[in-house]
């Protein structure tokens, strides 16, 4: 049983609530056969590779005979790159789900499925929607029942041939999930406009803080041979309405754009085009200086500017709808800007110049932060980029991290949001999961997610939600924006952990429509990856909506942060200490004495607690009123505070940590209960995960309790169980070949 909630076990706390191009026959050759090993793997292994794209057999007669009578046929008017894909996807579909060969039609058969735009086919142009289309853009679209000559029929159409694709994964999602598509009437259009992958992943393979094996890019075999899994990338991230992908790091390698990798990314946007899915690089800011020849890469010096135009111009050659860059900055030793006394906008803007004419974007995080200045880590992004608000190119959008320090277990919203108006800014949220487990962890998302883009930042009045700033209806901004950092690699389930694949598939619901809400995402996915037995959905959307609260509390309960192992940022390191920069340690965030532990980050502290506006302010000023969640991030708070529980601050941190842990208990015992609904390899391997997720739960248990021991000098309450091993035996372990370490270039 959970300690959660002291009276109730976790499962009752956490209840749910472009170019178009005509395939060459090589193309067409490797489409056809990602599609057939996509599909043949269910004869031999349910291993994952599939994705939420697993068409198996309906075995619910009624749904199955219900679906077999309303979709019959295909009628494909017209043929493009992106139509096709479209048709082929949905017959392969409804071949699956309802085991019927469904054909492809010229002409209105009942039952038949409708694709196409009112340029493309002349039945839709003649259904009078025209008005209803102009709303939704490029890539929105509508769904609906019609009757066509007396014959009931579908329509799935758009103004663009990616909005269909995007429909028909719609309509599929409908029929996976066993939804009517009786009296259909959807319309959809994506409320950010650019939702993207940040793949941290480098050119020999390796991917940073990456923990589902090596990169999927084999540059070594690019351009010539195209792997069929980057066709099943693109078919799994057009389902979810993702359309852009970053290929590369973040701490950047400049030889990327040289012209040799040009050839190879080009091969890759040849793939992804059809899909809707535009590439993107990170430029590394010295690369003028690094394959350019020149002695400066200073932002202002015209040789630098001209040189930042040739190889765009190059660039565009070869990749003709290239999207842009990513740039990281004067940050954890990166160069910037700053190494020429310039500001970031300066940075961005010779960058956004080169690519304007071609429509590109600059997207420049603001994770940025320096051990020179004397100032809470917290504030350094705000105290950088917010003097710069209106001062960036109309095509830079400033990519911020959910949070200020750096994609913890939890963290209030970013402080930028809200404060730059006149600057679109984009969110960057962390699908690998650095901070939360790796891909050992059952860890579900999507409330980390939505616990962000719901706060509300007051810029504006009561209602200024981060979702708002970022979907740029608070400030009427047209660009908009929204990142995940990938926890994609080479592993045949693509993500190391089962589960980890819902934080993908999340983020691209959410980027399509943030109102969302995670049990409805967790209930979609479990239903397309797993069953639509109702009592395997109820028992596993229980699990993940609960899944993040009791990580957090077996790892940084109430507020605490940053307090992972060195450098890896495995396991429990709250001790860490005199490294080379102080917020590179543990002790700099938690300030745990004698008196008591937590940041004071308000007026009397640091103030960081200042750079939001006064009504958020007001919620975490004091210890008294600060929701407890959020208490050690904004307080110092001594050992002795009586929380809302009756208890003493130690002990109702004590009584955290253990029921995070015990709480993973319950999740092994509720994933047990479904054993009997579940494909055995899956299970199995969840089994095995989970058992090491109740062991790291322990050891994180265990080193924070014992480790704040020594500082508040108070016994563990009675009724814990003690730990079996010394602080002494927690602080000596060292993992010298944890996953994932950051290269040093």
């Amino acid at each position: 049983m959970s300690r959660l909630n002291e009276k109730e076990p976790i499962r009752n706390t956490f209840k749910a609530p472009l170019y178009n191009m005509i395939f060459t026959r090589y193309f067409l050759r490797v489409f056809l056969i990602a599609l057939f090993c996509t599909s043949a793997s269910v004869v031999y292994s349910e291993d994952g590779y599939r994705l939420w794209m697993r068409y198996d057999k309906i075995t619910t007669v009624a749904v199955a005979k219900k679906y077999q009578s309303l979709a019959t046929s295909v009628l494909l008017e017209k043929e493009s790159a992106t139509f096709v894909i479209a048709q082929k996807e949905l017959q392969l579909a409804l071949q699956g789900l309802l085991q019927t060969t469904i054909p492809v039609t010229k002409t209105i058969q009942p039952g038949a499925i409708v694709l196409g735009t009112a340029s493309s086919s002349s039945i839709i142009s003649s259904l009078g929607i025209s008005e209803k289309l102009k709303a939704l853009g490029k890539e929105g679209f509508v769904i609906f029942s019609v009757v066509i000559k007396n014959k009931p029929c579908t329509v799935i159409a758009a103004n663009h041939d990616i909005g269909v694709l995007y429909g028909t994964f719609h309509f599929i999602r409908l029929l996976q999930t066993q939804q009517s598509i009786e009296k259909l009437s959807v319309v959809s259009k994506p409320a950010i406009g650019h939702r993207l992958l940040n793949h941290w992943d480098n050119l020999d393979r390796t991917v940073e803080r990456g923990y589902a094996g090596f990169s999927l890019w084999d540059w070594h075999k690019l351009p010539d041979y195209i792997d069929p899994r980057y066709i099943a990338y693109a078919r799994a991230n057009a389902s979810i309405g993702i359309n852009g992908t970053v290929l590369t790091n973040v701490n950047a390698n400049a030889q990327v754009l040289t012209v040799p990798y040009l050839k190879k990314v080009a091969a890759l946007a040849n793939v992804f085009r059809p899909y809707g899915i535009k590439v993107y690089l990170t430029a590394r800011f010295s690369a003028p200086v690094e394959i350019g020849g020149l002695t400066t890469a200073d932002p202002l010096d015209s040789a630098v500017q001209a040189w930042w135009k040739k190889k765009v111009d190059e660039i565009y050659t070869y990749i003709p709808d290239f999207g842009g860059f990513l740039v990281k900055a004067n940050s954890e030793g990166q160069p910037g800007p700053q190494n020429y006394d310039r500001n970031h906008a300066d940075g961005a803007n010779v960058l956004a110049k080169a690519l304007a004419p071609h429509n590109g974007i600059v997207m420049w995080r603001a994770f940025v932060y320096s051990n020179e200045v004397p100032e809470d880590r917290a504030k350094q992004a705000y105290n950088e980029f917010k003097p710069l608000d209106g001062t960036f190119e109309k095509n830079v959008l400033v990519q911020v991290k959910n949070g200020p320090i750096d994609f913890q277990p939890r963290e209030p919203f970013h402080p930028l949001f809200g404060a730059m108006p006149k600057t679109p800014l984009m969110m960057e949220f962390q699908l690998t999961q650095e901070y939360l487990g790796f891909a050992t962890h059952l860890v579900y998302l999507a409330p980390l997610f939505k616990e962000c883009l719901d706060a509300d930042t007051y810029a504006k009045g009561k209602g200024s939600t981060v979702s708002r700033v970022i979907d740029g209806s608070l400030e009427n901004h047209t660009l908009t924006g929204i990142a995940g950092v990938a926890n994609i690699g080479n592993d045949r389930n693509w993500t190391g952990h089962p589960f980890a694949q819902a934080n993908w598939y999340a983020l691209g619901r959410l980027a399509w429509n943030p109102s969302l809400s995670s049990e409805t995402i967790a209930e979609e996915w479990i239903r397309a990856t797993f069953s639509n037995n109702e009592n395997v959905v109820s028992t596993l959307k229980n699990v993940m909506l609960a899944s993040r609260e009791v990580t957090v509390r077996y790892m940084t309960p109430l507020g605490l942060h940053h307090i992972m192992g060195w450098n890896h940022h495995y396991g429990p390191g709250p001790w860490i200490k005199d490294k080379p920069r102080a917020d590179w340690t543990s002790v700099y965030y938690h300030q745990a004495d004698s008196l008591g532990i937590g940041f004071n980050r308000t007026a009397t502290g640091s103030k960081a607690l200042l750079q939001y506006t006064p009504e958020v302010q007001k919620i975490y000023s004091t210890p008294a009123d600060c929701p407890e969640e959020y208490l050690l991030w904004f307080n110092h708070v001594g050992w002795n505070h009586r929380m809302k529980s009756g208890r003493t601050l130690w002990d109702e941190l004590c009584h955290h940590y253990y029921a995070g842990a015990d709480s993973v208990q319950w999740i092994q015992q509720q994933w047990d209960s479904i054993h009997n609904h579940i494909d055995e390899e899956r299970y199995q391997q969840v089994k095995a995960l989970l058992a090491i997720q109740y062991q790291e739960a322990i050891w994180w248990r265990n080193a924070c309790v014992l480790y704040f021991q020594t500082f508040s000098k108070r016994d563990i309450p009675t009724g814990l169980p003690k730990p079996d091993q010394s602080l002494d035996y927690y602080q000596s372990l060292e993992f010298p070949f944890a996953p994932g370490i950051k290269p040093k270039w």
